[in-house]
C-alpha cells in the first residue's frame, strides 16, 4: 500500500484521527451499553465491547500523542530546534510513555502478559547494540520496542516499514528521531531503485549510535506468513542457492533472513554488541479478523534475548551468511519449543 505524501499525512490524516477520537469517545457510552447487552446474549466473552474500548483507547492514544507532538513543535521554535539533543530526549520520553500506556491498556483489556528473558550482564554496560528480531506481526514489534525502552533503558533506532507512516502519531514522532522507514522488499527479490540506497541508509543510522543506543532491525523484511516463506525459498532457488533454500525450507516459524541490511549495521557499528531476539505469543494475530477471533487474547508473550560476541562473527561473506542462518535456525527451534507452553498458559487463563 503506497504511503501518501507528507502534506496529506499531516494536513488530512492527523486531524482526522483527532476528530475520530473525539467522536468515538463521545458516542462510547451508548455504544458500550448496546454492545454489552448484545454480547451477553451472543458471545459471553464480551469481544465486541473489548474491541470497541481498545479502538477508542488507541484513537485517544494517537490523538493525545499528536497534540503533545504539536506542542513540542511549537516549543522548539516551530521546528527550528526539533532535532537538538534536548528535544530528541523529550521525544524519546514521549514514545516511552506512549508504549507504556498502550501495554497497560492491552494488559487490562486483552489480558496480555509479557515475560522477558535476558542473558546475565545484559544491563551492565552503556555500549550501543544491534538487535535483530524475527518479525511476527506489528504487536510483537511494539512489544520489542517497549522492552528496549522500559526494561533495558535504551534509545532505539528502528528500521521499519514505510507503511507504518499511515498512523499519524507513529509517522510524526519516528520521523523526528533517528529511524529509517523503508519500502517492503519486492516479491521477486529483484532490487528496485528504492532499494539501492537501503544498506547505505542503515549504515548511516548505525554509525551514528552513541552510548545506550540500540539499532533494532528485522532481517526477514516482513511479517511471517506461509506465502512469504515460500517466496523466500523460491528466491533463493532462483539465485542458485539451493543449499540455503533447503535450509530455509526446514524453517517452520520464521523466514530466511535477508542479510544485507543487518551486515551493513554490523559493519557500521564495530563497537556495538549483537543480540538476537526470539519471541512467541501473538503469532496468530496479524489482521483485524485475527484480533476478533482471539479476543480476549489471554496471552503471555515470551521473549528471549541472547548475545553473540563480536569476535565470533565471521569476516568472510559466505561464512557470515552461514552464521546468520544458524542463528535464525536457533530462533526457529526456540519458537517451536515454546509455542506449546504459551498455548497451555492461554488455556489455563481462558
Amino acid at each position: 500500500m503506497r504511503v501518501p505524501p507528507v502534506w496529506v499525512r499531516r494536513v488530512v490524516l492527523a486531524p482526522l484521527v483527532v476528530l475520530a477520537a473525539i467522536v468515538v469517545t463521545a458516542l462510547l457510552p451508548a455504544w458500550l451499553i448496546a454492545t454489552v447487552l448484545a454480547s451477553l446474549v451472543i458471545e459471553p466473552r464480551l469481544r465486541t465491547p473489548r474491541l470497541l474500548l481498545m479502538v477508542d483507547l488507541y484513537l485517544l492514544w494517537d490523538a493525545a500523542a499528536l497534540v503533545a507532538l504539536f506542542g513540542l513543535w511549537i516549543a522548539s521554535g516551530f521546528g527550528r530546534c526539533i532535532h537538538s539533543p534536548g528535544f530528541q530526549r523529550a521525544h524519546y520520553r514521549l514514545v516511552a510513555w506512549m508504549l507504556r500506556f498502550l501495554f497497560w491498556s492491552a494488559h487490562w483489556l486483552l489480558r496480555v502478559e509479557i515475560e522477558v528473558h535476558t542473558p546475565a550482564g545484559f544491563h551492565d554496560d552503556d555500549r550501543p547494540r544491534v538487535i535483530a528480531s524475527r518479525h511476527a506481526g506489528p504487536g510483537n514489534s511494539f512489544v520489542l520496542i517497549h522492552a528496549v525502552f522500559d526494561w533495558f533503558d535504551r534509545s532505539p533506532r528502528i528500521v521499519l516499514k514505510d507503511t507504518l507512516q499511515w498512523d499519524p502519531a507513529i509517522d510524526v514522532v519516528l520521523n523526528r528521531l533517528p529511524n529509517r522507514f523503508i519500502a517492503p522488499p519486492s516479491a521477486s527479490g529483484i532490487r528496485r531503485p528504492s532499494d539501492l540506497g537501503l544498506q547505505q541508509r542503515i549504515r548511516e543510522l548505525a554509525s551514528g549510535m552513541g552510548p545506550r543506543d540500540a539499532l533494532v532491525i528485522f532481517p526477514e523484511g516482513g511479517n511471517f506468513t506461509e506465502r512469504r516463506r515460500s517466496r523466500a525459498i523460491e528466491r533463493l532457488r532462483a539465485a542458485g542457492l539451493n543449499t540455503a533454500a533447503d535450509r530455509a525450507a526446514r524453517l517452520k516459524n520464521v523466514m530466511a533472513p535477508r542479510p544485507g541490511g543487518f551486515f551493513a549495521a554490523l559493519d557500521a557499528a564495530p563497537d556495538a554488541d549483537v543480540f538476537f531476539v526470539a519471541h512467541t505469543g501473538l503469532d496468530r494475530i496479524r489482521t483485524i479478523s485475527d484480533v476478533w477471533r482471539e479476543l480476549p487474547t489471554d496471552n503471555t508473550i515470551i521473549m528471549r534475548f541472547w548475545s553473540v560476541p563480536r569476535d565470533e562473527i565471521p569476516a568472510d561473506r559466505d561464512e557470515r551468511n552461514d552464521w546468520l542462518m544458524r542463528e535464525w535456525e536457533r530462533i526457529d527451534e526456540w519458537v517451536e519449543a515454546h509455542r506449546p507452553e504459551v498455548e497451555r498458559r492461554r488455556q489455563r487463563r481462558a
